[in-house]
């Protein structure tokens, strides 16, 4: 197993999708991310259609899209990119007009990732996406650690506690699950945020640790996102952990500013999430 890379990564230009069957409404976005990140670069779709060529044609870092589009559902699009793209695991946000009850009813646990009330104006929408692109580089929370390397795991908590993360860790996943369990016995939540390897020695995978805290102990996505860290490239291999309940992936041998970044977004999807059942 290797240890975390904490060499410089080229990721200063984010390339961001934007869908929306609306000339306008592309172009006020387009000015206002070219304002808030210049360093960036906007990939403008009209349609569903065009959202999909473009994928084809290169990496993105995030896609926003219209609920509505002339050729096909947002929703369609967004399952496309889970199901049928090496991107699997994107950020997908949701744009919308109204806040109908058909938004209202989708939970932030399948193929989108946030949803976004047009009616708050682009400039919010702009900072929206920035605050995705560009996560705050000091997080708060507790992450549940599963690696039984000592020497990778000892490694990987000083990257995390530098970053301003409380680490809780196990050697095995059937120690993790106990105290899980444990504490959700007593009504409370363990950690904010579970990061695992997916080869471990001797007992559970971490993939039978995403299905038995997705299925049988009952944690949602929203609820407790769950990172796993893994050296298999195969995209059959990804999509397969994604759909176990894996929020994201990170490859090893793992770089810092990539497993920072990966952390920050999806402990801030989580906390809006946990906000949003509150209210």
């Amino acid at each position: 197993m290797e240890a975390i890379v904490t060499r410089h990564i080229s990721s200063e230009n984010p390339r961001i999708m934007v869908v929306d069957g609306s000339k306008v409404v592309r172009r006020i976005i387009e000015g206002l991310l070219a304002k808030d990140m210049p360093d960036a670069t906007v990939i403008s779709c009209g349609t569903g259609a065009e959202a999909k060529a473009g994928l084809a044609n290169g990496v993105v870092d995030l896609v926003t899209t219209s609920l509505r589009l002339p050729d096909m559902d947002g929703m369609e699009l967004a399952k496309f990119v889970r199901t049928s793209t090496a991107q699997a695991y994107i950020p997908i946000i949701v744009v919308s007009g109204d806040v109908t009850a058909r938004v209202l009813s989708r939970e932030l646990t399948h193929d989108v990732t946030d949803y976004f009330d047009k009616s708050a104006g682009p400039e919010a929408l702009s900072a929206f996406i920035r605050g995705y692109i560009r996560p705050a580089k000091q997080s708060t929370g507790t992450i549940l650690y599963v690696e039984d390397s000592r020497v990778v795991a000892m490694a990987t908590r000083k990257v995390l506690e530098k970053h301003g993360l409380k680490v809780v860790h196990f050697v095995s996943v059937e120690e993790a699950l106990a105290k899980v369990e444990e504490v959700k016995a007593q009504g409370q939540q363990l950690a904010d945020l579970v990061l695992t390897d997916v080869y471990l020695k001797g007992g559970l995978t971490g993939k039978e640790l995403l299905e038995e805290m997705r299925t049988r102990i009952g944690y949602g996505k929203g609820e407790l996102p769950i990172i796993v860290m893994t050296g298999d490239d195969n995209v059959v291999n990804q999509v397969a952990l994604m759909r176990a309940g894996a929020n994201d992936m990170v490859q090893k041998p793992t770089e810092e500013k990539i497993l920072m970044a990966k952390i920050s977004f999806q402990l801030q999807v989580s906390a809006r999430y946990r906000k949003q059942l509150q209210g």
